[in-house]
């Protein structure tokens, strides 16, 4: 296992056999384990958000019937982080099923040893490269995921709304104006513009949804699940942001965004680079004509008063 403290989600009725295979996997005397155990469905989405775990695991004994409703819902909570099934022996055949609705592995009651829990969490952090790479993947300005790491987990997105037959958004922003900003009034300004458009995108957007500056100027964030009469409530979000931004903006003048949005649905046979790649072509491009199905541009320029 790495060094660093791994950060880690149980969702256990009560301190049982994976608490404890945990806990002699990682001895407390290490202090490499930060282990959050809640008892209830019902704590585990707030949970989530306020953790920020790394793997979630979570027991089958806890959901009952409602398994592939609550397997769909941690999932789309947190699409990014393995999620790893705890299961008595003679649910071994529903777990596998559950595979394919968000989980990424399963592991047996019966088994649950230090051994097998090292080995099911490496194979989890191996196949989700965030797991030990979170901070190589992160903007150190603005918190949000680099281009590349946009590329890995957009592309794990893509890949799963493939198999649930569910839909996407992507949105890309860039400030236009940027470089006349930073001649204008300095590094600093620039850099806190960065940061306020950041914080703009990210207030735009689900917890579950993913965000990330993929250039000096520019901006995307990936709506999971999305469909596609959502688009026009998000771009008109955006832009009343950007005009509160802006009318906030006081001697620094405006910020000049240019916003680009494109619909992905399983039919779509294009990656996620590629899909990628056409909703950035939006931006070098002129507004298409209303109601065209095609990615569109939009250059909003907010007066202040004077």
């Amino acid at each position: 296992m790495t060094e660093k403290k791994l950060r880690v989600l149980l969702a256990e009725s009560g301190p049982g056999a994976a608490t404890a295979a945990l806990r002699a996997l990682f001895p407390e005397e290490q202090k490499r384990l930060d282990l959050t155990v809640v008892s209830a469905i019902s704590t585990l989405l707030p949970t989530i958000h306020v953790v920020n775990p790394e793997v979630i695991l979570l027991d089958l004994s806890l959901v009952h019937s409602d398994a592939p409703d609550v397997v769909r819902w941690v999932h789309r909570s947190a699409p990014t982080v393995p999620l790893i099934l705890l299961a008595e022996e003679s649910e071994k055949e529903i777990a596998r099923r559950y595979l394919g609705d968000g989980a990424l592995d399963y592991l047996l009651k019966g088994s649950m040893d230090a051994a097998n829990v090292e080995r099911v969490l490496k194979a989890a952090l191996n196949q989700n490269t965030l797991g030990g790479l979170a901070d190589l993947l992160r903007d150190p300005l603005t918190g949000l995921y680099i281009r590349d790491g946009f590329l890995t987990v957009g592309t794990r997105a893509l890949d799963t709304a493939r198999r649930n037959l569910s839909t996407l958004i992507l949105v890309c922003m860039q400030i236009a104006n940027l470089d006349t900003v930073r001649a204008q009034f300095g590094s600093s300004t620039a850099e806190n513009s960065l940061r306020e458009v950041a914080e703009l995108l990210t207030g735009s957007f689900r917890r579950s949804d993913i965000t990330a500056r993929i250039g000096e100027s520019q901006f995307a964030a990936l709506a999971i699940d999305a469909a596609a009469p959502s688009s026009p409530v998000l771009r008109q979000r955006l832009e009343n942001r950007v005009a509160a931004l802006n009318g906030a903006r006081g001697p620094w003048g405006p910020l000049e965004i240019r916003i680009s949005a494109g619909f992905w649905s399983p039919k779509d046979a294009r990656s996620f680079s590629e899909f990628l790649d056409a909703v950035e072509k939006g931006l070098r491009q002129p507004p298409v004509i209303p109601g065209q199905e095609m990615e569109t541009c939009q250059t909003i320029h907010a007066v202040r008063e004077k």
